[in-house]
């Protein structure tokens, strides 16, 4: 019998600029796994101080969207308190009360419950730390 709760990370390299990765195949593949057809809950977390998820529809502009939207609610100049790391960085730390570092999803029958546009993201804002991990747990 499946255990019922089972966890993996994913490590992830996100470049040196701003990015929306999208998650969804690698939680797909997770829990074709984890999940082995049966109905439980995917939580995805992200163990960073800058860095957030989000569920949104990517390849449109949505993706490109989100960040320019976080842009402007987020400048990268000087006015945060927060200042180590690159012109801006404070900006980073702010990212995840806008952006939750964590989203918990229905999984029905061994798959991911999700809209017909909506995909699992990684979104990344901080420059100065391109390595990322993401954690994906499975309760059911």
């Amino acid at each position: 019998m499946p255990t019922p709760f089972t966890t993996t990370a994913l490590d992830l390299t996100t470049g040196s600029r701003e990015t929306v990765t999208d998650l969804t195949r690698a939680c797909e593949r997770f829990l074709d796994e984890a999940a082995s057809g049966r109905d439980g809950l995917l939580n995805v977390f992200v163990p960073h101080a800058t860095a957030g998820i989000a569920i949104i529809e990517t390849g449109s502009g949505s993706d490109d969207d989100l960040l320019a939207a976080l842009r402007t609610l987020l400048p990268a100049d000087d006015r945060w308190h927060h200042r180590h790391g690159t012109p801006g960085h404070g900006r980073d730390h702010v990212l995840p009360a806008l952006v939750p570092p964590h989203a918990t999803l229905p999984v029905v029958g061994g798959r991911l419950e999700l809209g017909t546009w909506q995909s699992v993201c990684l979104v990344d804002t901080n420059i100065s730390n391109t390595n990322r991990q993401v954690r994906l747990s499975f309760l059911g």
